[in-house]
């Protein structure tokens, strides 16, 4: 597997840009942290408040510096702002695996359409010019909407990882893992995936 951290990676179709993050994108965010703190719930990073941002963004553009992850934010081109964020990580080039996380969209851009949108354009990039093997997913556990979402784009799921990281709340949460392999990318999942991408509809 191949991957240029030095390189500006857009990806893009006729819904939505996902773009470089920077550190510049933090006033682009801020009304999420500031109006919509649950979207965070159970993240194993967050970023509800002003400080949580700030730290939510160095803790991602320090991954694309040390090379293991590469992070986007989420650009709605039908409702011309920003939606959310979503990264490549754990970025293992030895073993052609990568995996796709930390991603979050603001209510009004949830039900949309967006996520199938967004998700077929990183898998496409991963398996077609990163040359991936494989693309792993994890959430919590707990995570219901998540883990539906995944199944949705075509993911098997692998397993539980118990106790595998700290909640907000000081307890642990179990993490369940899925993927999707390059065989089933190209046998059937791209095809299926690309015709549940229905257009991206407007929240206003």
């Amino acid at each position: 597997m191949k991957f240029n951290f030095d390189n500006s990676y857009f990806l893009e179709n006729d819904f939505i840009i996902l773009e470089p993050l920077e550190a510049s994108h933090y006033d682009d965010l801020l009304k999420f942290s500031l109006n919509e703190p649950e979207l965070w719930r159970y993240s194993l990073v967050k970023a509800d408040t002003k400080l949580n941002l700030k730290n939510y963004l160095n803790h991602a553009l320090k991954g694309k510096k040390n090379k293991t992850a590469y992070p986007f934010i989420i650009y709605d081109k039908v409702n011309k702002c920003y939606a959310g964020s979503t990264r490549f990580y754990d970025i293992q080039l030895q073993n052609s695996n990568i995996q796709i996380g930390y991603t979050w969209y603001g209510k009004q851009f949830q039900r949309t359409g967006l996520n199938r949108h967004c998700k077929f354009l990183l898998l496409e990039f991963a398996f077609k010019i990163l040359e991936a093997e494989r693309v792993e997913f994890r959430a919590d556990n707990e995570n219901k909407r998540s883990i539906t979402a995944m199944k949705n784009i075509g993911c098997t799921t692998e397993g539980v990882l118990r106790s595998n990281g700290p909640k907000s709340d000081g307890t642990r949460r179990d993490s369940i893992v899925l993927s999707i392999i390059k065989t089933e990318w190209k046998r059937k999942i791209r095809e299926e995936l690309k015709q549940k991408c229905k257009p991206v509809t407007s929240w206003s």
